[in-house]
């Protein structure tokens, strides 16, 4: 038996830029572009193959009618500028923002390569509380999937992360690191500590929890980005403030776990009932 080499891919996390409150504008969104640009700057220079930022990252999230103001076709100005940015860096960024289509606005996240290729894009499927259905069209696509430098990647929003059967989708479809750009608001630190390590763990992926920290008008974001290992080691933790993470992803670390956590392989979905069973 031939011993392949491992494939890994070597993850940036920034918990940040830090929300403020006040109303967001073309201003805001300045800042915040630039702030990713810096922190992709120093995940490249560290060897980094992907960063990931939180939900909303370009533009903020509890922002109200501005989502829509500041709204871009998922080919526009951002991208645009991300897109040099990962030239520059040669890092893949995972970026969050409402994208406009049409009428329809989404709360969106896109994963631009160091070529300046879409490799994915991702409209939030599970709308949360008047903040996401006051302001956006819910995505109708899931799982979203692609693949960076061989390793299975896939794409979740915040509050998807919180239905099992979302997460044991992308297992099914072979995702092995679950991206999660979020906007997590106190007082709901159990998701970040509790669930999302039992989401990894279940599912059998690793999980990269990105969450925004600051305040911005209504929220207070609990910070504690995580990222979590398929046997529920924690891979890296933030704190409550601005942070960049880096964490590597294994698939022989992953395809051990398997091994050994037999959950995916042992169902029994004979007997379960199906999603449109009444």
């Amino acid at each position: 038996m031939i011993d392949m080499p491992d494939t890994v891919l070597r993850v940036a996390m920034l918990q940040g830029p830090t929300s403020t409150p006040g109303p967001a504008s073309p201003t805001t969104v300045a800042g915040n572009l630039s702030a990713i640009a810096a922190a992709a700057r120093r995940a490249g220079d560290a060897g980094a193959d992907l960063l990931v930022t939180p939900e909303m990252s370009v533009t903020g999230y509890d922002i109200g009618a501005a989502a829509a103001d500041l709204a871009q076709p998922v080919d526009g100005d951002y991208l645009d500028a991300l897109a040099t940015v990962a030239g520059e860096t040669g890092t893949a960024i995972a970026y969050g923002y409402p994208e406009r289509d049409g009428a329809a606005v989404y709360n969106t996240v896109t994963v631009v390569g160091p070529d300046g290729a879409i490799l994915a894009s991702y409209r939030k499927t599970h709308l949360f509380g008047a903040i996401d259905r006051d302001r956006f069209v819910s995505g109708d696509r899931l799982p979203v999937t692609f693949s960076l430098r061989g390793f299975p990647c896939g794409l979740l929003i915040c509050y998807d992360v919180e239905f099992p059967e979302a997460v044991r989708a992308h297992a099914d479809a072979g995702t092995e690191l679950l991206l999660v750009p979020t906007g997590l608001m106190r007082p709901y630190d159990l998701i970040a500590e509790h669930i999302v390590p039992a989401r990894a763990y279940e599912s059998q992926l690793v999980i990269a929890y990105v969450n925004r920290c600051g305040t911005e008008d209504s929220l207070a974001y609990c910070g504690l980005s995580v990222a979590v290992a398929p046997d529920g080691e924690v891979l890296a933790r933030a704190g409550r403030d601005e942070e960049l993470l880096a964490f590597t992803a294994s698939r022989a670390a992953l395809s051990e776990s398997r091994t050994v956590n037999t959950h995916l392989a042992d169902r029994r979905t004979d007997l379960y009932p199906r999603g449109d069973a009444r």
